[in-house]
């Protein structure tokens, strides 16, 4: 594995690049000279890219959760409103009820006459955004795993090159005691 091309083709079903595990740092670098400089350039951006778009589903997932709940009360009312028209809950007093829905929300639309069709719809949006709610909350949770993988082939590296470097400097060390 090449330190340019540091994601693997494998990818979440949503097209979220997995991150590689680097189990052998040294071989990775290309051999104990390798540069370390790069590779750890090319970890940060892909940090900042996971965090980038745990960002952008952590928001999602905010609006998704505020939606849905929305989503189920009118779809509740639409259902109400439905079984009134087909003369069911005769003994419900719909006034009342449409008063305490409207004191819960800001806007309400409706289209009489469409009942059935709203209904439908709402539902169709509904189990839509329930489903991205699931495949976002999965988006998440791998996210946070490749974020992890990187920050462990970074600290790795890291500590690859400051135990080369403290090797190198005890070995010219040595080597210069025993010259003098």
């Amino acid at each position: 594995m090449s330190a340019k091309s540091i994601f693997q083709e494998e990818k979440n079903p949503r097209g979220i690049p997995k991150a590689p595990f680097i189990a052998n740092v040294e071989e990775y670098l290309g051999g104990p000279d390798g540069v370390v400089e790069t590779p750890l350039k090319n970890f940060q951006d892909a940090i900042a890219k996971y965090r980038y778009m745990d960002a952008n589903l952590t928001q999602r997932r905010k609006g998704l959760e505020d939606k849905i709940p929305d989503i189920r009360k009118t779809l509740h009312m639409v259902e109400f409103l439905q079984e009134r028209r087909e003369g069911k809950n005769k003994n419900d007093d719909l006034e009342d009820d449409l008063k305490a829905e409207l004191e819960d929300t800001d806007t309400v639309y409706l289209w009489l006459g469409v009942i059935a069709e709203a209904a439908s719809l709402l539902r169709s949006k509904l189990d839509l955004a329930e489903a991205s709610l699931k495949a976002t909350i999965e988006d998440l949770e791998f996210l946070r795993e490749q974020l992890t993988v990187m920050e462990v082939n970074t600290a790795r590296v890291y500590n690859w090159d400051v135990k080369r470097r403290r090797e190198r400097r005890l070995a010219g060390e040595t080597n210069g005691k025993k010259g003098g």
